[in-house]
């Protein structure tokens, strides 16, 4: 933990504090300010009609001359009483913020959880490169576990030579259900321990299931080998958990790593994507992240945890019967299984969303790519949403029945066929001669700049809080491509989405190729 970052937010929560017990004051300095330019110009433009301060403030004493002794005191006690609730209100956010950074300091920096980070798919000679990013963790207590889910490369054999691991006789308690184990590895060589399983294929949920097995610690976290994690993200995503010992889960914010070059998890040099399909995600993600998931996480309500990176506590992940191999969006399912088991059990529990917890991952860069993926994410969110329809309009689920539920049900599965459906309506009405074209336009122009407004937002304010900074050119670029990007690709992903379910009995648990860039690692 780096010092000067401490005394960086000391001082920038000592202004805020300023800033917020100094409200009242700073408002009326600003309204006086005004009152003067107003009656200064008034005067100009109109000579009798400056304000005379010194007449109203004779007024003013004249009235409270006229006041009885009681009537004095009590408004004496008043403005004493509101003064010192204001400096008592002022030393409580000064002593709470401040005991409050210094506690999650002492806490992250002296007494970290150990847990265990899994990571899965075939990596080939790229592998090497992710798992140095994983070592340069700034973390004191975890392990890795990777998992090859029998690729057909030599990932194995490379990584075991590169690390120098040993081939060790470790049987492995299938708490939950998953293929076979062939052989295991493992080395204490390097700065926390590496175990490397070789299974059988299974897909995705099966190799995570072997790695929740195969993990030692009570918590877990679970990220694909495309991703890299940023070199604070294990103390950032472990912090809910060490601030209240019912959180179950918690999710890490998921960023876009293409043409973004990273050192042993530090962003070296960012800059946005060159690829035009690449950089339109940035905007939609970074409005993904900063709206929906951070509104869930205000109430308990949060339905999705990103496959990307997510802590998990293992015996309540063990008591759910974990991954589920044979739906396509296995991590939306899995944290809508601990709603489900918590709630109906009786369980005390919170699952939380970190948003300084940091993962860097490719996105695709072709429209193809891209349509595979998202048609891949839709039929997933369909089977989740089906097989836990318990909690539909369910009172024991609170919020989660009556928010979370009906916003993933109609906002994310049905919205694409309402969209797409509503295009058709008014170029059908066009076509009769039955709508108003000047008002149809002005409606998707306000749509249009609304959206904008609010994508622009989420981007420049996930910028900001970074501490990232972008060139002026990519500024541009991002107000130019945020209309594109709703106008356009949005409707072009409705439609994708609409049509994933042609032929859904063929290929409801068929994933698919994706062709990714290599994240740049140094």
């Amino acid at each position: 933990f780096d010092t000067w970052i401490f005394f960086k937010w000391i001082f920038k929560t000592f202004c805020a504090v300023l800033i917020v017990t100094n409200t009242w004051n700073i408002v009326m300095a600003v309204f006086d300010v005004a009152q003067n330019v107003v009656s200064q110009s008034a005067g100009v433009i109109i000579s009798d009609a400056g304000i005379d301060i010194s007449g109203v403030v004779g007024d003013l004493e004249t009235q409270l001359a006229d006041w009885s002794v009681g009537a004095l005191l009590g408004l004496w006690f008043q403005s004493v009483f509101v003064g010192l609730c204001t400096q008592i209100l002022s030393i409580c956010i000064f002593l709470v913020i401040y005991g409050r950074m210094i506690e999650v300091y002492l806490v992250t920096s002296i007494g970290p959880i150990p847990f265990a980070t899994m990571v899965n798919r075939e990596w080939g000679n790229t592998g090497q490169n992710y798992l140095r990013s994983l070592l340069a963790l700034d973390y004191k207590l975890y392990e890795i576990i990777v998992v090859d889910d029998g690729s057909k490369d030599r990932t194995s054999e490379v990584l075991a030579e590169t690390f120098d691991m040993h081939l060790v006789h470790r049987p492995i308690r299938r708490q939950i259900n998953c293929q076979r184990e062939e052989y295991v590895y493992e080395t204490r060589a390097q700065k926390v321990p590496v175990t490397l399983i070789r299974k059988k294929n299974g897909g995705k949920a099966d190799a995570l299931n072997m790695g929740i097995n195969a993990a030692n610690f009570p918590y877990f976290i679970c990220m694909d080998a495309d991703s890299v994690l940023q070199y604070d993200s294990l103390r950032r995503i472990a912090q809910p958990v060490l601030e209240d010992g019912k959180v179950v889960a918690v999710g890490g914010i998921v960023r876009i790593s293409n043409d973004v070059e990273l050192e042993n998890g530090r962003v070296k040099h960012y800059r946005l994507p060159r690829n035009i399909l690449a950089f339109m995600q940035v905007l939609e993600y970074d409005r993904s992240f900063l709206a929906s998931r951070i509104l869930f996480d205000r109430f308990n309500g949060s339905l999705i945890i990103s496959g990307a990176f997510g802590l998990f506590k293992k015996d309540t992940v063990i008591a759910v019967g974990g991954y589920d191999n044979k739906t396509m969006g296995a991590d939306l399912d899995l944290v809508v299984k601990l709603h489900e088991y918590c709630t109906i059990n009786g369980i005390d529990y919170a699952i939380r969303y970190a948003t300084d917890a940091i993962c860097w991952t490719q996105v695709p860069e072709r429209l193809r790519d891209l349509c595979k993926q998202r048609k891949r994410w839709h039929l997933g969110l369909f089977q989740s949403m089906y097989k836990h329809r318990v909690m539909f309009s369910n009172h024991r689920f609170g919020a989660v029945s009556f928010v979370s539920y009906l916003y993933f049900l109609i906002y994310e599965l049905l919205s694409p066929f309402i969209e797409v459906f509503g295009v058709f309506t008014m170029v059908l009405a066009w076509w009769c001669d039955l709508i108003n074209v000047p008002f149809m336009l002005l409606f998707f122009l306000i749509y249009a700049v609304f959206g904008s407004v609010l994508t622009l937002t989420a981007f420049f304010s996930r910028i900001y809080t970074a501490d990232l900074s972008v060139s002026f050119r990519d500024g541009v670029k991002a107000v130019c491509l945020c209309l594109f990007e709703l106008v356009f690709l949005r409707f072009i992903l409705a439609w994708v989405r609409c049509t994933a379910f042609i032929g859904y009995r063929k290929k409801k648990l068929s994933w698919g190729r994706i062709e990714r860039r290599k994240i740049d690692l140094k």
